[in-house]
């Protein structure tokens, strides 16, 4: 099937909306083995068919390295996909409950049904893994989709909408591409779900606009991560995990370690390991390493040079790198110390390659600091002490955590994965993604006659009897 053209006006966008609308029963009473088909075809799509493409396409948008694409890009993809296949026919099953003995005579269960035509806004930063892998989960769910990559990666998405044209028919899934308006005049229809992803400021207008249909809403959302790495901990390997979670996709990272906590024992060992680690990473120079990242666009770059330079008018020291390089969107991994939590490098979510460490001797100072805040969509500690990682697990919130790792949550797709409030509202990932495109609807068949049919009106003293028993005894 030929790919929809480049920019729709709202009538177009109305008009694949209403198709995908009058055919979702249809594609909601398919076969399973029908979803597992289309499931199966994806894979092939982005594991064989256009894995290159992708890669050449993602290094053009934002100079990825191949090796990076294929982690954190194509594997979480095929992963969700190989996960799906393997539990779809338990998820899809009817789930039997138990039915209270006050009525005998019936049977419950839960039926996982679609919830119709959903709407998939997908970012810049992994423009293919965080469009297709809910997609995944969409069409888990028998859903018809409509997907709307970012502008950002244009490159990337011209990709997806001949990838999407090939594998689907545009009444069941089709990508539409746009900029400011596309969204809003996606966001303007009655979508029975929208998945979104993005920053908390973008997720309060999809949310509002959602409110208007009372369509539920996912939102993926981010926040400053904190990292506390403590008086036990191992610097050696805190430093080489914190550095690949902060510096992979140059930062651009909704789940990477925004800033560091370190016990004042460890500060200088963890400042100084990190140089080692990062000069072995990108061969001393990584702005010109085919193992780095580039920021996504002269915009993006100049943010991150402002919160350099707003860090360093507020005191802050660059122990590592700093390099902005003039003729390409490369910005070097930069380490920060010294740093003030009056600049924007400790107010803003960084969402690049910025890492302020900051000292503490105190862990409740720390849980106060990091509670003061929103509710992180990540929150990572490195100890050896499991009395410490505890505390900190139970007093602080997070959409998810990594304890001596970081980012490695996310592709388990055994875990939800989501924020809380400000970070985020519902999860992500293998069932958890299955039931956040269902509506689990809640079914009691009556069998043979119950025992309460006795007590329909006229309510006579002796059914009061029974009322009151009931109430006693029976749940």
């Amino acid at each position: 099937m030929e790919p929809i053209k480049d920019e729709l006006n709202l009538e177009e966008i109305t008009a694949i909306f209403n198709a995908q609308k009058a055919n979702q029963f249809v594609v909601a009473n398919q076969p399973i083995k029908q979803r597992r088909k289309k499931l199966l075809a994806l894979k092939k799509a982005v594991e064989i068919t256009y894995r290159d493409a992708i890669k050449e396409a993602l290094f053009k948008d934002m100079g990825k390295p191949s090796a990076e694409v294929d982690l954190t890009e194509i594997f979480p993809i095929t992963s969700e996909i190989k996960h799906t296949l393997s539990h779809l026919n338990s998820w899809t099953h009817k789930q039997r409950v138990s039915t209270p003995i006050a009525f005998l005579g019936a049977s419950s269960y839960i039926k996982y049904e679609p919830k119709g035509v959903c709407l998939i806004i997908a970012p810049w930063n992994f423009p293919v893994n965080l469009t297709l892998a809910p997609l995944v989960s969409a069409i888990a769910a028998g859903n018809t989709v409509v997907l709307k990559p970012s502008e950002m990666t244009p490159h990337t998405s011209k990709v997806l909408k001949t990838l999407v044209a090939e594998v689907f028919n545009n009444n069941e899934v089709a990508l539409i591409e746009g900029a400011v308006q596309t969204s809003t005049d996606l966001l303007s229809l009655p979508f029975n779900h929208i998945f979104f992803t993005g920053s908390p400021a973008i997720g309060k207008i999809v949310m509002s606009a959602a409110a208007k249909h009372l369509t539920s809403v996912t939102l993926e959302l981010g926040g400053k991560s904190p990292t506390i790495v403590d008086e036990t901990a191992s610097i050696k390997s805190a430093a080489k995990r914190i550095a690949w979670g902060k510096f992979v996709n140059a930062g651009q990272i909704c789940i990477a370690p925004d800033y560091i906590y370190v016990h004042k024992s460890k500060y200088e060992a963890l400042v100084t390991e990190f140089k080692k680690v990062l000069d072995s990473f990108y061969d001393n120079d990584a702005n010109t390493s085919k193992s780095y990242a580039c920021v996504v666009n002269e915009n993006h770059k100049s943010r991150i040079s402002s919160i350099i330079e707003d860090a360093k008018k507020h005191g802050a020291t660059i122990a590592y790198g700093g390099k902005i390089d003039k003729n390409s969107d490369a910005i070097e991994p930069t380490v920060l110390t010294n740093v003030s939590m009056d600049s924007r490098v400790m107010q803003e979510e960084i969402f690049g390659p910025i890492l302020p460490i900051i000292s503490y001797e105190n862990i409740e100072e720390v849980i106060a600091s990091v509670n003061a805040n929103e509710k992180p969509l990540a929150l990572y500690i490195y100890s050896k002490k499991n009395k410490n990682v505890q505390y900190i697990l139970n007093n602080t919130r997070a959409g998810g955590s990594c304890i001596n790792n970081n980012g490695v949550h996310f592709y388990n797709n055994n875990l939800p994965f989501g924020g809380s409030n400000n970070s985020g509202i519902g999860k992500s990932h293998g069932f958890f993604g299955f039931q956040e495109f269902s509506n689990a609807r809640g079914v009691l068949k009556q069998n043979i006659p119950g025992a309460l049919e006795i007590l329909t009106p006229p309510y006579t003293s002796f059914k009061e009897k029974i009322i009151n028993l009931t109430i006693k005894w029976l749940s």
